[in-house]
Order: C-alpha cells, then sequence, then structure tokens
C-alpha cells in the first residue's frame, strides 16, 4: 500500500493534506465559495509571509469597558502578566483538506539542527490511505470504522514557512479494507481484523542531553474491552451527541473500548520504530513499521507501561467512537518528562460518555525507551467539563507553565457563549500552581471562562464555532516557541473547525475536508514599558 501523497503526477490528483490554502483575513468564511476562491500555494512564499506580517488586524480588540465580562486584556499568571489579543494579532487558514482527508492535532516542532529532518516538523493525526486507481479522483470520506485512527503524518519545512502546512507524507497506520461499491465506486471500509490506529500525536526528543538521537512520538490507540470484564457494561450501546470525529454511524451490537497509549520513535521523522512486545508477550521490542502487504503485517502496537506495570489506559470505557482520555501534552524541564492530559473521573463512568466530566493528571519519566516508562497518575485539578482538552508547556522566555484550553466565552461576551481557546499562566515552575488555576466559572459543566482568546477565524458564518484538537508550536523538549517572523509573540496555536465549510461546499463529514487555522498571542509583564 502506497500512502495517499505517493501517486503519479501524471495524475494531478495530489491529496489537498499536502496542498496549502494559505490566507490572512477575516477567517469568517460564511460561504462555501470563499474556499473555492482561495488560491493553492504552491510558491510565492515571500509574498505570504509579507501579507501575514502587513495585514491588518484580523480579532477586534475587547475594549476596557464594552461589558464587564470582556476587557481587551486580560490578567493571569498570580496577577503579575496580562495577554491581550487585538487587532495586531494575527491569524490565518493553515490547510483546507480535500474531502479525502483530514488535519488533526497540529503540533509544530522546531528542533536544534537545520540539517534534516530540521529545523522544522509538523506532525498531525491525518487520513489512513486507502487504496486508489490512477484515474479516479479523491474520494469523500467519513470516518465510520472505529480502528480508523487515522494516520501519523509528518512533514519537513523551513522557517519561512511555518504558517503554511508543509508538504507532509502517511508514517504508520493501521491498513483497513476497502471495497467498491457499484454505484458511487467508492464505499467506506467495511470490518475486519482488530488493529490500533494512532491518534493524538505528541512529539518529544529524546535525552538528547545525554546523547540520545531518538525523538519519540506518543498516540493513543483504542483497545477492545470484553463485556465480562467491563464494569461499565451499562453504557455499552448508548449514543450520545457527536463528541467525537465519528459520522452518523451505522447502528449495531455495542463495541466497548478503551483508549491506551501507544508509542513510537524516529532519527529522521520519515521512518518509524513501534513499540512493541516480544513473541513470549513479555519483552520490550521496537519494529521498524512497513504496510501490511500480502502475508507480511504491519507491527501492532504494545501499551506504554507504567512504574506499576500497568498499561496507561483511560480511566472508563465506552463505545467504539465515544472513547475519552490521556490526550495532552508532554514537556521536558530538568531533564523530566511532564505528560499532563485529561481523562475522565472515575466516579463518572457509569454516566452516558458526553456526560462524564474529566480532571487534569500528572504522569512524569526520566527515559522514554525502558520498559515501563511513566510514574502513576497524579491528579492536578478537577473536575472539569467532558471533553475538555488541555495542553501544558513552559512558557516561551519565563519559569512559568502556560495551560491552554477549550473553553465557551462567558455569556456576556461578545458573540455570547461561543466556543473559544483559553489561556492562563501559573506564578512559577510549581505543578501545584497548574492545579491552583481557576481554569472555569461556576458552573464548571458550563465550561465558561474570562481567560478566553478571541480567536475570531473559522466558524459556519452564524456565530457558531469549533475549536477542537487545538495544539502549538514548540522546541524539541515541548515547550513554547514561535516562528522567528514573530519573535515578540508568546505562542503560535493552531485548532481544527469543524463547522467551517469545507473547500467542496458538502457536508457530508464533520471531519474529512474540515479547515485548519492558526493565530498568535502576546503577553507582558504587568507594570513593564
Amino acid at each position: 500500500m502506497l500512502a495517499i501523497d505517493v501517486v503519479s503526477q501524471k495524475t494531478a490528483r495530489i491529496s489537498l493534506a499536502d496542498t496549502v490554502y494559505s490566507q490572512v483575513d477575516d477567517g469568517r468564511f460564511r460561504r462555501a465559495a470563499a474556499w473555492r476562491a482561495l488560491i493553492p500555494i504552491f510558491g510565492g512564499l515571500g509574498a505570504l509571509v509579507v501579507s501575514a506580517l502587513i495585514a491588518p488586524g484580523i480579532v477586534a480588540a475587547r475594549p476596557a469597558g464594552m461589558e464587564s465580562g470582556a476587557p481587551s486584556c486580560f490578567v493571569t499568571g498570580g496577577g503579575g502578566l496580562e495577554i491581550c489579543r487585538d487587532g495586531s494579532e494575527a491569524e490565518g487558514v493553515l490547510i483546507a483538506p480535500a474531502p479525502c482527508a483530514f488535519v488533526r492535532g497540529v503540533q509544530i516542532l522546531r528542533l536544534p539542527r537545520t540539517e534534516a529532518p530540521g529545523p522544522i516538523q509538523t506532525l498531525f493525526q491525518g487520513q489512513t490511505p486507502i487504496a486508489s486507481r490512477r484515474d479516479e479522483p479523491c474520494p469523500e470520506r467519513r470516518a465510520t470504522d472505529s480502528r480508523d485512527g487515522g494516520s501519523l503524518r509528518t512533514g519537513r519545512t523551513f522557517e519561512a514557512l511555518v504558517t503554511t502546512l508543509p508538504p507532509t507524507a502517511d508514517r504508520f497506520w493501521v491498513d483497513l479494507p476497502e471495497v467498491r461499491g457499484r454505484s458511487r465506486g467508492w464505499s467506506e471500509p467495511t470490518p475486519a481484523a482488530e488493529g490500533i490506529g494512532p491518534r493524538d500525536p505528541i512529539a518529544v526528543a529524546g535525552r538528547d542531553w545525554a546523547g540520545e538521537a531518538y525523538s519519540y512520538v506518543f498516540l493513543l490507540g483504542q483497545e477492545r474491552v470484553a463485556a465480562a470484564d467491563d464494569s461499565d457494561t451499562q453504557t455499552q450501546g448508548r449514543r450520545g451527541r457527536r463528541t467525537s470525529d465519528r459520522d452518523d454511524p451505522a447502528d449495531g451490537p455495542a463495541d466497548v473500548r478503551r483508549r491506551v497509549q501507544i508509542e513510537a520513535r524516529t532519527l529522521d521523522f520519515q521512518s518509524f520504530e513501534i513499540r512493541t512486545r516480544t513473541a513470549d508477550g513479555y519483552g520490550l521490542a521496537w519494529t521498524p513499521f512497513a504496510p501490511g502487504s500480502g502475508r507480511r503485517e504491519p507491527p501492532n502496537p504494545a501499551a506504554v507501561i507504567d512504574e506499576a506495570g500497568k498499561p496507561v489506559a483511560s480511566a472508563c470505557t465506552a463505545p467504539a467512537f465515544e472513547t475519552h482520555g490521556l490526550a495532552g501534552s508532554i514537556s521536558v524541564v530538568d531533564h523530566t518528562y511532564h505528560y499532563v492530559y485529561t481523562d475522565v473521573l472515575p466516579e463518572d463512568c457509569g454516566l452516558a460518555p458526553e456526560k462524564r466530566r474529566t480532571a487534569l493528571y500528572l504522569r512524569t519519566a526520566q527515559d522514554l525507551s525502558g520498559p515501563k516508562v511513566w510514574s502513576t497518575a497524579r491528579k492536578l485539578a478537577g473536575p472539569l467539563p467532558p471533553g475538555s482538552l488541555v495542553r501544558v508547556a513552559r512558557a516561551k522566555g519565563m519559569q512559568r507553565w502556560a495551560v491552554s484550553y477549550t473553553c465557551q466565552r462567558p455569556a456576556n461576551a461578545p458573540g455570547g457563549p461561543v466556543a473559544d481557546i483559553c489561556l492562563q499562566y501559573t506564578t512559577d515552575m510549581n505543578l501545584d500552581g497548574i492545579g491552583a488555576l481557576t481554569l472555569y466559572a461556576d458552573p464548571v459543566e458550563a465550561g465558561r471562562s474570562p481567560a478566553y482568546l478571541g480567536l475570531r477565524s473559522g466558524g459556519d458564518g452564524s456565530g457558531r464555532y469549533d475549536r477542537s484538537a487545538h495544539f502549538w508550536m514548540t522546541d524539541a523538549q515541548g515547550n513554547l516557541d514561535t516562528p522567528s517572523i514573530y519573535p515578540s509573540k508568546a505562542g503560535f496555536l493552531t485548532w481544527l473547525d469543524r463547522l467551517a465549510p469545507t473547500a467542496s461546499g458538502r457536508d457530508t463529514s464533520s471531519l474529512y475536508g474540515r479547515p485548519v487555522y492558526w493565530a498568535t498571542w502576546t503577553v507582558r509583564r504587568i507594570g513593564a514599558q
């Protein structure tokens, strides 16, 4: 099997997951026609960078006094910092994928060297490759198979390209069978042998201070849980609101799953070795990934083990497309890896998946290559609203933690309680300071916070927005960084909007074909000149 982007140029059918549409404008794109008006950027990089630097402000300032809950800036960091997003902050489109592609959880990673694989790698979860014939167009797709976690995709770029998505390629995935329908020519994957698909990648350097050359990527898979062994059998067969990337699932027998963490390592971000088990099921092995073909099967990832000898797995099980937990970030400080993530509160496992509250957890590690990687989980904060996504990293140029998280604007904010991304800083590097932050106002279940960034890009044109799978630019050790074209900015954010119009103008999928955006933010010390 070949990755989607490895197709003959004669077909002129380049996947738009590898084709960049970039534009700095108001980001609203009220009509699908606006997407079709965008111009593919294969060259003309200088114009792109200049336009990003001189474009007028995209996010309107929130003037003090406009309303009590929406000042122009908000204070964080124990009262010592102020975050402002006014007309000087840039936003734009990172990519508008084709109907057969998606881009989710984009981490832009600065490596310490300029030669390959540096200086910058872009990593994200994309579509699983499918079989294709050269004379056929890119087919519209939907996520209908729970094994289809997608493919890990990576691409190398240079500093000036950081505000566009570079050409990328599939690196590893789980093969899914394809069958051809008589009328449409294409159909969705059909159930087959069990597999684990990679989701929500997080990249971080190995022990480079000790001379290690490997970088590691942690991802999430799903393992099937036998009903007899499941403490949450009452959740089997529940169908809640859309809380995942699944689209219009067909009714059928309950398929109960649990999330598990899987791991890969690489020297060049092109070829990967997958953490597996030896034939006896006990030893650790690193197995090169090769797509399955004929009798050769790709390696089946083994769950990462913690110091107690237990798999790093989500607290609760759920139907296949409704699992939650373990998504987060990894940051290296003082030669220690800090894995901060959300998971469902165990006491909520008996509730419907969309009603389960979450909490913020911490695990640490000294070496990512050993048989037992992470410490046992330590709760930092909670409860948090259902489905919360939180990222934590050391702030750029400061001895503080930066914490970004999904949120809703307060009811008295411009536009009312619409989806946004919130951001706060701690007072220092004490990990307890993360838990001391008040992420949400009461009632917590509403997910509202005054620390919202006021993002304006995306949306469906009627005032509704979706801020899914946000991530940011980091250095090799997972801590905040920014492109050199934005040296004074505090961060570079990316996110998916599953409500924004697709390039084709069709709403077949809430995931495939949906655009990804980027934005910057500024933080200053209060009292600084």
